[in-house]
């Protein structure tokens, strides 16, 4: 078996059957396998995985974990090669497979490579220009990134973190790395923790914008803040990094990045109403950046009982466990 692809599904929805039936459309050299691991679906999501040919494990919901369950699931298949993607990122061409795997196995030395994300047709505004901008920073073409300078590395905050960044929206990795190496049990930033080991232990990676997925979210504002906790949360783990110096800098922040919001904003071509709307978005959405991310990235500062009471109130990945 060349690949087993790994994809953890909760609550799924609709958006899953357009995900399998891309990952059962492709048109490669390679054999691949499939596994989902669901962790307590209560919707159609079970319904649909078995309408495909995968390999079906189930978990409470209180056992999942951002690595643990990619772990679990990499340990029950048999391929070279282990692909992770979510169930919310489908394959954009019949040919995703082939290329993600080919430019893995274009260096002895990569450990895993990642894909680009498309934004969804319906993308929201703000997000479309930020995902499109993140990939580009990355190149046009298949591109393998490896630390030529340890220094830099160890002291160059900006330099790091492009050479650990790594998505399992859509990445592929060596099994036999992956065995020595497995997947951090952590809450977030999973796959970020693992890459900056694997660099930091020699091996490289490979951005590869021929194998893309389409992957982009339009969530409800009210669950904004929760998720910044957890997000800027997981980038301390990863980089030591506090998007704010003090609580004090916050509305300085703030206020700069709607501006940069609005700059986007008026560069579309839309009616003067929505633009308001888009703005009015930016407002919130980055109140709930810089507040809930400083909060997430001050976590590791407070005492035990109180890094129990803030996940409590303000953790998303605290409450998903529990559901």
């Amino acid at each position: 078996m060349d690949a087993t692809i790994v994809i953890p599904t909760k609550n799924a929805g609709d958006i899953l059957n357009r995900t399998l039936g891309m990952v059962f459309s492709q048109k490669t050299q390679f054999t691949y396998e499939v596994i989902c691991v669901d962790s307590g679906s209560k919707d159609n999501t079970l319904e649909i995985i078995k309408q495909y040919p995968c390999i079906l494990y189930e978990i409470p919901a209180q056992e999942f974990g951002h690595g643990k369950t990619r772990n679990y699931g990499a340990s029950q298949g048999k391929g070279e090669f282990i692909v992770f993607i979510t169930q919310d990122a489908a394959p954009a061409k019949e040919d995703w497979l082939e290329q993600l795997i080919l430019a893995v196995k274009s260096d002895d030395q990569i450990a895993g490579g990642f894909g680009i994300h498309y934004p969804y047709e319906d993308c929201n505004a703000l997000d479309r220009v930020d995902l499109v901008r993140h990939f580009q920073n990355y190149g046009m073409e298949n591109t393998i990134f490896y630390i030529d300078d340890m220094e830099k590395f160890k002291n160059d905050n900006a330099y790091m973190q492009h050479l650990a960044f790594f998505s399992d929206n859509n990445s592929c990795i060596r099994r036999a790395v992956w065995q020595q190496y497995p997947y951090p049990d952590v809450n977030f930033a999973e796959d970020q923790i693992w890459m900056r080991k694997m660099m930091e232990k020699g091996y490289k990676k490979v951005y590869c914008p021929k194998a893309p997925v389409y992957h982009s979210h339009n969530f409800k504002l009210s669950t904004y803040y929760k998720r910044f906790f957890d997000e800027y949360r997981g980038l301390y783990d990863v980089y030591g990094y506090i998007i704010s110096d003090s609580w004090w800098s916050l509305p300085i922040h703030w206020a700069k990045h709607i501006r940069r919001d609005l700059a986007n904003i008026r560069s579309q071509q839309m009616s003067r109403s929505r633009k308001l709307y888009w703005l009015g978005y930016s407002i919130i959405r980055n109140y709930c950046r810089y507040y809930g991310g400083y909060k997430g990235g001050m976590w590791h500062s407070f005492s035990p009982a109180r890094q129990q009471r803030i996940d409590r109130r303000f953790s998303q990945q605290y409450k998903e466990k529990r559901a």
